[in-house]
């Protein structure tokens, strides 16, 4: 048995650390909107800085600690941006259609909207935004 979970585990090792980083970008987009909600703010408004400071602890982490062997240029700095910017489109329309259609509260909908994204985000930077030089191969 362990030795199925320490298979699991490696098998699974980015996608575990990936999800660690994404619970950090969680927090800090959550408590940036919070705040700005708390102030008053616009919950559209609130989601682009959470979007914003999230974003940012995300490209810092995953360039660390996720994906080490990643190309190192501006491309993957505009791919991360273009990912997280399509993820937060889409989070953006979700968060609309919860609060305004459907009546869900706007400091519930950001958290379903979490196991929505995060799966396009890891596909999207594995493969595409911090794929590995092939000479790190």
């Amino acid at each position: 048995m362990i030795n199925l979970i320490k298979k699991l585990f490696y098998k699974y090792k980015k996608f575990i650390k990936f999800s660690i980083v994404g619970f950090g970008n969680l927090f800090v987009s959550l408590i940036t909107y919070y705040i700005l909600i708390y102030f008053s703010i616009n919950y559209q408004i609130a989601n682009i800085g959470g979007f914003i400071t999230g974003s940012l602890n995300g490209y810092i982490w995953n360039k660390i600690w996720v994906f080490k062997n990643s190309k190192r240029d501006m491309g993957s700095i505009i791919k991360f941006y273009l990912t997280y910017m399509s993820t937060w489109l889409l989070s953006a329309l979700l968060l609309y259609i919860w609060v305004e259609k459907m009546g869900i509260s706007d400091k519930i909908a950001p958290v379903i909207n979490v196991f929505i994204t995060t799966p396009i985000n890891y596909l999207l930077n594995k493969y595409w935004v911090f794929k590995k030089n092939k000479k790190s191969m």
